[in-house]
């Protein structure tokens, strides 16, 4: 009742309210985490099924403690360890438990690399014993137990080591690693930016054996960037880098037998050239091994299963298309060695039942609509649990079919994003639930029937917190533009007069299968945008063609042509909207970040009629810049596709350039890097095109750290008032 009273207070008009007593949202607002939202943080399903762990952190006393709680009843059972009983841990971060939950692995003294790489001080905490053991003096990377729990295995100076726990004896196990040239059990730069992890090693289901990939970057290109910091002369962080077109690491799949202390490497049946192995994962046969290989074009998918005691491999299954084939984390082996896999094949994400043989058992989900998560399977009521866009491709909802593919069910009963983390035996789950609207609210439901069970969290605090703030709907809609109903959402200025004329500002990222119009909770741009509603600003988003969740045609349409149909859909958006009689078609700008910098700069040189301004941060400006992984699986090389680089790239038509322009970048972004904004640059210089740029030194991608967002975000909106608000007072009057 609480929270339906305070979600009122929220949405009344601000024309009801004192204007002595309403509060406008400033940057400082946005960036000191004033409209933070309370989140359940590392949260672990015990398994016994009836309890979970989180993670807490204890503003008093700065310490971490990992607590237990009860599902049914959502009360605290125990702390299984706080930091401020252990002398030699002030607070850790992160927690791993072994499979049989008596220990857990502690990380303290963690260190970024790249965007998911750290490096760290790691403990092992017996919960029986209370006792604290130290895995390494050195900060080590990707610790994990095994099976028994009676070793671990980590990876350290690109080679892999084995900690026997109970003799606290270390044991190297690769002994070739070096930088940038072999990295053993960790995977390399690309690897962990467009495949999305960085443990490329795993435990066999009896701990007697370790699978892992070795990378030999000998013949990568090397990629070099200057670090100034606060010496007398700048450093250089010099990194393996493969652009697209250029040498990849070559990688090979290795195991080692810790029995005989032998490590083969594995030959299959058949031969690849110029590849990726992008997922390694043991069955639930000890001697078992699968893995997916895919060809350097990624059309071409192969899961293998690999007999490591008859030294005999097979195919299971082959995944083509036409573009590209996805990689995912959703590959499930259930206790009989069929598996669970997710493919585009039918055109549209879903669900699908294989024997152990690759043999086809039933397509478990189908339907013009994606599957957009899968959690997992309940052998026990052969029952299937994911989340899909059935609802809408703008929302999110949890569902429950059978194993045979029948009594599909929707557990969850808002309207909005539903996420759900289920407990080990699928008894229960939590549902995080947002909306446009509602900020997460956490809850405990029946795995049978969706039912809400009990409450666990809210974000009331917050909700009553905006209710002193000025704010503006987000509404959702469709344009129809170039055939295709583009998803849309709208800030409108606050106070909106259809009567009177404001300028646009259009938002968006467009990269493959993203996605930015989704009926969630804000994030910190949308409070920036509300922050430009205030201030009169029409802020409107549009996911053109190449984004996610409308079938793979609808995704796949910019193959080979990337940011081409994304920006005529941009710019014909922006057209439509410009006609509506209350926007002012002389003051329409857009911006984006990353692949959306690249967006934003080609709309303002190939929509010049209609965009006024751009800002770009952190743009791609040719794909023979970036990555291989990445660009290729949707450019291929540019050996074999120039024009689809060289046609979409904005410094080789800088001429173009009428509007106003802001380019910002990191110094330090080793993912897209500088040399893409100094190019843009030159260009623009020598065809004498006036703009404002800024560089960030020792900012990576994110370009985030101390002061930075709110300094970024100050510039941006100076520009913005200089380029677009500065007719807002004659229109609007």
């Amino acid at each position: 009742m609480l929270r339906k009273l305070l979600l009122s207070i929220f949405f009344v008009s601000f024309s009801l309210i004192s204007l002595a007593q309403v509060k406008e949202i400033t940057l400082e607002d946005i960036w000191n985490g004033s409209f933070r939202t309370e989140r359940m943080e590392v949260l672990h399903s015990m398994k016994n099924g009836q309890q979970y762990s989180v993670l807490n952190f204890n503003r008093s006393t700065r310490s971490t403690s990992i607590d237990l709680y009860d599902y049914k009843t959502q009360s605290k059972v125990a702390a299984l360890v706080d930091s401020k009983d252990l002398d030699a841990i002030p607070y850790f971060t992160n927690y791993t438990f072994s499979a049989d939950e008596s220990k857990i692995i502690l990380a303290t003294e963690v260190e970024s690399i790249y965007r998911r790489s750290t490096l760290g001080v790691f403990f092992v905490y017996d919960i029986a014993s209370k006792q604290l053991q130290k895995v390494s003096d050195s900060k080590i990377q990707e610790p994990t137990f095994s099976p028994d729990a009676s070793q671990i295995a980590y990876g350290f100076n690109n080679n892999l080591y084995l900690k026997d726990l109970k003799s606290n004896r270390e044991k190297q196990i690769t002994f070739d690693g070096e930088k940038n040239k072999i990295i053993n059990g960790i995977t390399d730069w690309v690897y962990e930016e467009e495949f999305a992890f960085v443990r490329a090693y795993d435990w066999n289901a009896d701990g007697q054996k370790i699978a892992f990939l070795r990378f030999d970057e000998t013949a990568v290109p090397e990629f070099s960037m200057d670090v100034y910091g606060q010496a007398l002369y700048q450093t250089q962080q010099v990194f393996k880098y493969p652009k697209a077109g250029e040498q990849n690491a070559v990688v090979s799949l290795h195991i080692y037998d810790l029995n005989k202390d032998l490590t083969d490497e594995v030959k299959l049946e058949k031969s690849y050239n110029d590849f990726y192995i992008p997922r390694i994962k043991w069955t639930s046969e000890a001697s078992i091994l699968s893995a997916q290989y895919i060809n350097r074009h990624q059309n071409e998918l192969d899961l293998w299963a690999i007999d490591t005691a008859s030294n005999t491999s097979s195919i299971l299954l082959t995944e083509t298309d036409a573009s590209y084939v996805d990689v995912t984390d959703n590959l499930t082996f259930l206790k009989d060695n069929s598996f669970i896999w997710t493919s585009e094949k039918d055109g549209h994400n879903h669900l699908y039942h294989y024997s152990k043989t690759g043999k086809l058992i039933n397509q478990l989900t189908q339907g013009n609509w994606e599957v957009t998560a899968y959690y997992g399977c309940d052998e026990k009521n052969k029952r299937i649990y994911y989340q899909s866009v059935e609802n809408g491709s703008i929302n999110r909802d949890v569902y429950a079919v059978g194993l045979n593919g029948k009594k599909k069910r929707r557990l969850s009963g808002k309207t909005g994003t539903n996420a759900a983390a289920f407990s080990a035996d699928f008894t229960y789950y939590i549902n995080t639930f947002s909306s446009a609207i509602t900020p997460p609210i956490y809850t405990l439901n029946s795995s049978s029937d969706g039912q809400v069970l009990k409450t666990i969290k809210t974000n009331d605090a917050l909700v009553e917190k905006l209710g002193a703030y000025r704010i503006s709907e987000k509404i959702f809609s469709t344009l129809s533009v170039n055939g295709n109903d583009l998803n849309m959402w709208t800030i409108k200025p606050l106070g909106f007069d259809p009567n009177k004329s404001y300028p646009m500002l259009m938002y968006q990222y467009s990269g493959p299968g993203s996605q930015e119009v989704a009926n969630r909770w804000n994030d910190s741009n949308d409070y920036w945008y509300q922050m430009l509603a205030h201030q009169g600003y029409y802020v409107v988003c549009v996911d053109g063609r190449g984004t996610g969740f409308k079938g793979a045609n609808f995704k796949k349409v910019t193959y080979m042509n990337l940011v081409k149909y994304e920006t005529e859909d941009q710019i014909a958006a922006a057209k439509q909207l410009s006609k509506l009689p209350f926007i002012d078609e002389s003051r329409i700008g857009i911006w984006g970040w990353s692949f959306g910098g690249q967006m934003s700069t080609n709309c303002l040189l190939k929509g010049s009629s209609i965009f006024k301004m751009a800002i770009a941060v952190a743009p791609v400006t040719n794909w023979r810049f970036y990555d291989t992984i990445y660009t290729e699986r949707y450019m291929r090389t540019p050996q074999e596709n120039a024009a689809g680089y060289d046609d979409n790239s904005p410094f080789n038509y800088p001429e173009k350039l009428e509007g106003d322009y802001l380019l910002v970048h990191g110094a330090a972004d080793d993912n897209v890097h500088l040399q893409n904004t100094m190019r843009m640059v030159e260009a623009l210089v020598q065809a004498d095109k006036q703009f404002e740029w800024a560089i960030y030194p020792d900012k990576n991608h994110g370009i985030y750290g101390g002061n930075t967002r709110l300094h970024l975000y100050k510039k941006m909106t100076n520009f913005l008032s200089k380029t677009l608000g500065d007719k807002i007072s004659s229109k609007q009057n």
